[in-house]
C-alpha cells in the first residue's frame, strides 16, 4: 500500500490501521506491542498492511530507525482553523509499511499522552488532529483500504467521520484498554467540524461532554474485544465502565478476539532483555531473572519465597481496593511484591506508608521500560481486577504464573490450578477472596515439582497471534466484498 505512487498488487486485503501508538516505534502500554504484531501477522497471511501512528519525539530520537520524509502534506480544518501535516515513512521489523503524521506543535513533546504524571490537556485537539490526518490520508492511497481499522480512544473518532462525510469505508474498532475512553469537555467537539446532530445519543454526547471511544462504538461497523465473554461482561454496570448500555445497543456487532502474544519478542529463550533465558525444560534461568529484578528495585533477596508482581498502566482503584486491606497480612509471609502503574492520588498516601513499613518486602514504580524483565523476574503475577489480557498472556509465555480475578478475557486466558489449570482463579469481590487464593498460591509454591509442572503448563499454552490475525481477518471479510484482488 503507497500513497500516491501506484497500484500495489496484492493477493488480499489492503489494510490500513490506526492507533496512538506501535512499538518499536513509540510504547506507552500493550497497546503498541498489540499492533506490532497484528500487523506483522496480518502481512504474513497475505495481505497488504500499512499503520499511521504520530509522529513523536521519540521516534524522531531513536536512531535505530529509519525514516524518510514523504512528498505529500496533509491540511485538514480544525475548527476555525486549518493545521498541516507532514507525513513520514519507515518500517516495522517484519516490513509493514508506518505512515508517520508529523505536526510539532502536537507531537514533539518529552511524552506520548502526557508527562508529569498527567495527561495533555489539549489531547482532544492533538488526536482529532491526527484521526482527520489518517482519514485523509486514507482517501490518497493507492490501491484504497478495503478496511480501516483503528485502536483505542485515540482513533475512535474515525467511524464518526466516515459515517457523517459519507465516506465508503468500512470501519473496525478494537478497544484494548476500556477504562481511557476519551472524555473531554463538549466544548472540544467544535474542533470536528461536525455537525451538531452527531453531538447527540448516535454521535459523540455522553452525558454532556464528548466520549470519543463511544462515538467509534456507535459507528463502527464491527467492535472488537479480548474475548466473547468480556462481550458479555461489558454490556453489565460492573464492567462497562459507563458505556454498558451503549454496549448493549449495539452488541450485535460486538467481536470477542483474543490477543496473541509474539514469539520473536515475547520468547523467554530468546530475549536479550532478560538477566538469563530459559524454557518450559529448563527453568533454571527464571532464578536469575528473579535475583535481577530483586536488585534492581532494591529487594531484600528471597531464596524461598515467591515474587509477585502487580503490573498495569494504571493500577485500577478496585485493584487497589481489593489488594491494600490485606497487605500487612500478605506480606508477613515469606514474598516479595513489585507494583507497577500510575495510581490514584488518593492511594499515594498509603501506598507510600507501606512501602516504608515493609521496606525491602514492597517495591512500587509508575513505570518501568523493561516489562519483559519483570514479568520473567516474578513467580507470579496478580490481576485483582480489570486489566489488559495481553499481559496476562506474556506472563503466561514467561512461566509467571496469574492470580486472578475471573472476569473478562481472563476467563479464557487463565484456567484454575488443578491438573490441567493454569493459574489461580477467585471469583469473590471481597479482599480475604484475594488473601485466600494467595494464601493457596503460597502453599503450592511451597511444592518445589507442583510448581514447576504448573509453569510449564502456562508456558506451553498456545496463544499465537496467528489464530488471532485469522479472527481477525474473517470480521473484515464481512464487510469487504472481495478478499483476493
Amino acid at each position: 500500500m503507497t500513497e500516491g505512487g501506484g497500484s500495489v498488487k496484492t493477493l488480499g486485503m489492503n489494510i490500513f490501521m490506526a492507533a496512538g501508538e506501535m512499538a518499536p516505534f513509540a510504547r506507552n502500554g500493550a497497546l503498541a506491542d498489540a499492533m506490532l504484531s497484528l500487523a506483522e501477522e496480518l502481512q504474513r497471511l497475505g495481505h497488504q498492511v500499512s499503520v499511521a501512528i504520530p509522529y513523536y519525539r521519540c521516534i524522531r530520537e531513536n536512531k535505530n530507525l529509519k525514516v524518510k520524509k514523504k512528498s505529500v502534506k496533509i491540511t485538514v480544518l480544525m475548527g476555525n482553523q486549518t493545521r498541516t501535516a507532514e507525513v513520514f515513512e519507515s518500517r516495522s521489523p517484519d516490513g509493514v509499511q508506518v505512515l508517520l503524521i508529523a505536526r510539532d506543535e502536537y507531537f514533539d513533546r518529552t511524552g506520548i499522552y502526557g508527562g508529569d504524571g498527567g495527561s495533555y490537556q489539549d489531547n482532544a485537539e492533538r488526536f482529532i488532529f491526527f484521526t482527520k490526518c489518517v482519514l485523509e490520508l486514507a482517501q490518497r492511497l493507492d490501491p484504497a483500504p478495503d478496511i480501516l481499522h483503528v485502536h483505542d480512544w485515540q482513533t475512535a473518532l474515525l467511524p464518526l467521520f466516515v459515517k457523517a462525510q459519507q465516506i465508503a469505508f468500512p470501519t473496525v474498532l478494537t478497544i484494548h484498554s476500556l477504562e481511557f475512553q476519551g472524555n473531554f469537555w463538549s466544548y472540544d467537539f467544535a474542533l470536528t467540524n461536525l455537525g451538531a446532530e452527531w453531538f447527540s445519543m448516535n454521535g459523540a454526547e455522553f452525558y454532556g461532554s464528548m466520549n470519543c471511544l463511544k462515538a467509534g462504538v456507535k459507528q463502527a461497523d464491527a467492535v472488537i474485544v479480548s474475548s466473547e465473554y468480556y462481550a458479555h461482561e461489558i454490556q453489565t454496570t460492573e464492567f462497562g465502565c459507563g458505556l454498558d448500555a451503549v454496549f448493549r445497543e449495539n452488541a450485535w456487532k460486538l467481536q470477542g478476539i483474543p490477543s496473541g502474544v509474539d514469539d520473536a519478542t515475547r520468547n523467554p529463550a530468546t530475549d536479550k532483555l532478560l538477566a538469563a533465558t530459559f524454557t518450559a525444560k529448563n527453568t533454571k534461568g527464571k532464578v536469575a531473572c528473579r535475583d535481577a529484578i530483586l536488585k534492581k528495585l532494591d529487594l531484600a533477596p528471597t531464596p524461598k519465597g515467591p515474587v509477585f508482581a502487580l503490573i498495569s498502566d494504571v493500577i485500577q482503584s478496585k485493584s487497589l481496593d481489593r489488594l491494600l486491606p490485606i497487605l500487612d497480612r500478605f506480606l508477613a509471609n515469606d514474598v516479595r511484591l513489585i507494583l507497577i502503574g500510575r495510581v490514584d492520588d488518593r492511594y499515594l498516601l498509603s501506598i507510600k506508608t507501606y512501602l516504608r513499613k515493609h521496606h525491602g518486602k514492597l517495591a512500587w514504580r509508575e513505570s518501568d521500560d523493561e516489562t519483559h524483565a519483570l514479568i520473567a523476574g516474578a513467580d507470579a503475577i496478580l490481576f485483582p481486577s480489570q486489566v489488559n489480557p495481553e499481559i496476562a498472556i506474556s506472563s503466561l509465555r514467561y512461566g509467571t504464573i496469574p492470580v486472578a480475578r475471573a472476569f473478562g478475557g481472563l476467563e479464557q486466558i487463565v484456567t484454575p490450578y488443578n491438573e490441567a489449570g493454569n493459574g489461580f482463579v477467585f471469583y469473590d469481590d471481597a479482599p480475604e477472596a484475594l488473601l485466600d487464593i494467595l494464601r493457596y498460591s503460597l502453599q503450592i509454591f511451597s511444592d518445589t515439582v507442583q510448581w514447576k509442572l504448573l509453569m510449564q503448563r502456562a508456558m506451553q499454552a498456545d496463544f499465537s497471534w496467528s489464530a488471532s490475525a485469522k479472527r481477525h481477518e474473517q470480521v473484515y471479510k464481512k464487510f469487504v466484498k472481495t478478499s483476493a484482488k
